[in-house]
């Protein structure tokens, strides 16, 4: 063999090696790349956000907030375009089926962040439900602190709330320049809200009263005195001075500033933002008109088995009537929030006995049961549901609202409780925070048309389950459906269609049971956060479309604890990837 032979020879084999090697590794390069781009974009955003890092149990950031200022804001959408270029040079059909999973959430998560972004959302960062103002005295339950550590992080929140307050106010000041501020008639209790933390003995804030006993009596007394009186400091010093500038600004400046009109569609830009809103929560391209049409096409089925339910049980008038009965007759309602929080806690014992029956893997973490806190009670809806930790060490919990109990009837609380907690939201959510087969920023995920779709198909569930078997129970449970069918024609209508508020609240008078006090605190939560009502109707007309169709297709084939099982599997994932999935799965049944 000549030296030029030998040469080729090497060259030849080297080259062979390498595209062996090469096309070793080829399958598992996109892989890995969308590995290290989650791991890089979970890190960036638990650096970010704090809180967030707090609630997914990481220990790194307990002492501090968020940069909310406008050039942090610019700066975290400047890195998420970067991120978003980087995810969609990842060619998706060559990732595994979870890896998919990770990779449409993280595409989703991305282009959301910075439409709102691009949308000037951040310049309206409260509402009459929403915003930092609601959410941090909530800082007790979230960080939960126990040791003298502990204490020192929550401390330096503490000490922090001041330039986080100021950094809110300029946000806002910035939305009073663009047009973009919250309509003044959903923003009249603002100042009692920032009023409420405002207090003369700093003992009575909810961030000293809200520490659990159980954490003060693992500290010896000397430990804990000289803790609490760190607290009361902070709070004087810092905490309601900043809801001092809070109420001020918002007496001066913000509330006269506040917009007239309600809907989206008043403000700069608000129509193509509306539509932006309708994609965001619901994952789908449907227009206003459809989704109101569909609205009204549902009352008009819903309102026939309702009519049957008042002929049941023998009512003496129409429909109007009926539901009018309903909301004045004192029997339907408790006499005393202890009534409302026992029935509620027999009701989901109950169903906690009857999920083995629906589901073939139910989660490790429970859930508990509270009143909604006074301070927001009055502003708030008829309950909510907190998510557990992912780190499994905070339950979830079923918030119920005990204030004016003339307006929270005990005939719909089988459905609520079913929505809230179990089959709805905690079995949802606890079963996606137990998943370790997806990364950490999959599980996080929060399509609210998942979330609040599969609630809804929880409580016409319960029909399978063995409740509604009282016609007020049953007719409830209409009436809750048809209040989320009302949410598709009140909320297009307000934002799009040009309606007023007291068109919205005629139109859910006329075709739901809830009280006066509900329907007016429902319709200003819809004005304050367009578009999210219609994430649960839509929802759940999807669950209930795919579930109908495997049914067809598999015949008796059809499992349904496999079905449910595979629609929980990979946790809150946008309407079409469930299509694709429980599709999948069906073409794999033998």
């Amino acid at each position: 063999m000549t030296p030029y032979s030998l040469i080729r020879t090497v060259l030849c084999t080297a080259i062979c090696l390498q595209a062996s090697l090469t096309f070793a590794q080829k399958p598992d390069a996109p892989a890995s790349q969308l590995k290290s781009l989650l791991d890089r974009v979970w890190e960036y955003e638990i650096q970010q956000s704090p809180l967030l890092a707090t609630n997914i149990g990481d220990e790194r950031f307990q002492d501090r907030l968020a940069d909310v200022s406008l050039t942090a804001l610019k700066n975290r959408t400047a890195k998420r375009r970067d991120f978003l270029r980087e995810l969609n040079a990842i060619e998706l059909d060559a990732l595994s089926d979870l890896a998919q999973v990770d990779h449409v959430l993280l595409q989703r998560r991305l282009e959301q962040q910075i439409a709102d972004f691009d949308f000037k959302n951040h310049l309206m960062p409260i509402s009459k439900r929403d915003g930092f103002h609601i959410e941090f005295p909530e800082l007790p339950r979230l960080m939960n602190p126990k040791t003298p550590a502990d204490f020192d992080n929550y401390i330096a929140r503490l000490d922090d709330f001041g330039r986080f307050t100021d950094q809110q106010i300029e946000l806002l000041r910035g939305g009073i320049q663009a047009g973009l501020t919250q309509p003044s008639v959903i923003m009249r209790e603002s100042v009692q809200q920032a009023e409420a933390h405002i207090v003369d003995d700093p003992r009575q804030s909810l961030l000293l009263s809200g520490i659990s006993d159980d954490a003060k009596n693992k500290l010896d007394d000397e430990t804990w005195s000289a803790i609490e009186e760190r607290i009361i400091a902070s709070i004087q010093t810092t905490v309601i001075p900043a809801f001092q500038r809070f109420k001020s600004f918002l007496e001066s400046e913000y509330l006269p500033a506040c917009r007239g009109p309600i809907g989206a569609a008043a403000m700069p830009g608000g129509r193509e933002f509306y539509r932006d809103r309708i994609r965001k929560f619901t994952t789908l391209d449907f227009t206003p008109e459809q989704l109101h049409e569909t609205g009204i096409r549902e009352n008009a089925r819903i309102r026939k088995e309702m009519n049957a339910i008042r002929s049941k049980v023998g009512f003496d008038g129409e429909l109007p009537a009926f539901l009018q009965h309903l909301r004045t007759d004192p029997k339907f309602y408790p006499k005393s929030a202890d009534e409302l929080m026992k029935a509620a806690a027999l009701i989901l014992k109950t169903a906690d006995g009857r999920l083995p029956d629906m589901f073939g893997r139910l989660p490790r973490t429970p859930y508990g049961l509270r009143e909604i806190p006074a301070h927001v009670a009055p502003q708030t809806t008829s309950a909510y549901y907190w998510p557990p930790s992912t780190d499994g060490k905070r339950a979830g919990m079923y918030y119920l609202n005990t204030y004016n109990l003339s307006s929270r009837p005990l005939y719909q609380l089988e459905s609520l409780s079913l929505h809230e907690a179990v089959p709805g939201h905690h079995l949802q959510l606890a079963l996606q925070a137990e998943l370790t087969n997806l990364h950490p920023i999959s599980r996080e995920s929060s399509i609210t048309a998942f979330i609040e779709g599969w609630a809804l198909y929880s409580e016409r569930l319960g029909l399978e389950m063995g409740f509604f078997t009282d016609p007020y129970q049953d007719f409830g449970r209409l009436s809750m459906e048809a209040w989320r069918a009302s949410r598709l024609v009140v909320d297009t209508g307000i934002h799009y269609l040009g309606w007023t508020r007291q068109q919205a609240i005629d139109y859910m008078t006329e075709n739901t049971a809830l009280s006066p006090h509900n329907i007016v605190a429902e319709v200003d939560r819809y004005i304050g956060w367009p578009g999210q009502a219609l994430a649960y109707k839509v929802g759940e007309l999807e669950i209930s479309s795919i579930r109908r169709d495997a049914e067809t297709e598999l015949g008796e084939k059809f499992d349904l604890r496999t079905f449910h099982d595979k629609v929980l599997e990979v946790g809150a994932i946008p309407i079409p990837l469930l299509k694709k999935r429980i599709s999948r799965w069906v073409a794999s049944v033998e």
